[in-house]
């Protein structure tokens, strides 16, 4: 019984691609949650995956020349959020660091949601999900929520004018339907930043 529920776990892993997560709960199916458990770890110490934390396993993909790719902690907080159905934003120091204002990768990487509230430890990281509003997910575009959080965290009062031209420039890289939509959810100082961006944006597309 356990070799057969081994070998469709393993049948259904080696159809994804590499480099997917997987978690626990997705082969419920088969059997039991301990029997799940048990499989998935003797599939771990047979290399076919890696244990990125407890629950979530990974597929690793292959480099030629560095090797086993760990998953990116991005990839493991977006996943979590498909699984609960919930909607994730960046915050503090992480949104400021994938903004290019912040050289420093904070250990602990902060995502607002309206989902559950947990601590997961993903290697030497911690990702924190910290409840909240929904209006404080509500932004839909990649940049543009990123600069939303990365200048609340900075403060109106303590923002400077480089730091305000430099998440200008990269919101140019966002959709326009996006910026119009996180426009109208922004607080109001924010949304005058977005707004230079998204009029020049317009006027890009139109030339």
């Amino acid at each position: 019984m356990t070799e057969s529920i081994e070998n469709k776990i393993f049948e259904k892993i080696k159809k994804a691609k590499r480099g997917a997560l997987f978690f626990a709960d997705n082969f419920v199916a088969f059997g039991n949650i301990d029997t799940i458990y048990r499989t998935l770890n003797r599939l771990v110490e047979k290399g076919e995956l890696d244990k990125v934390t407890n629950g979530i396993y990974y597929r690793p993909q292959i480099d030629k020349i560095i090797g086993k790719i760990t998953p990116k902690i991005e990839d493991v907080a977006s996943a979590i959020a498909r699984r609960d159905k919930a909607k994730i934003v960046p915050t503090g120091d992480y949104a400021l660091n994938r903004l290019g204002l912040s050289t420093q990768v904070p250990m602990k990487i902060v995502y607002l949601t309206d989902g559950s509230a947990r601590n997961i430890k993903v290697g030497n990281y911690t990702i924190s999900f910290i409840r909240t509003s929904p209006k404080n997910v509500a932004a839909i575009g990649k940049i543009s929520r990123l600069a939303i959080q990365a200048l609340k965290s900075i403060g109106r009062e303590n923002v400077k004018q480089h730091e305000i031209e430099q998440i200008q420039n990269a919101l140019m890289k966002e959709k326009v339907s996006y910026l119009e939509h996180d426009l109208r959810v922004a607080p109001a100082w924010i949304k005058e930043i977005i707004r230079h961006s998204l009029e020049k944006l317009k006027q890009t597309e139109q030339n």
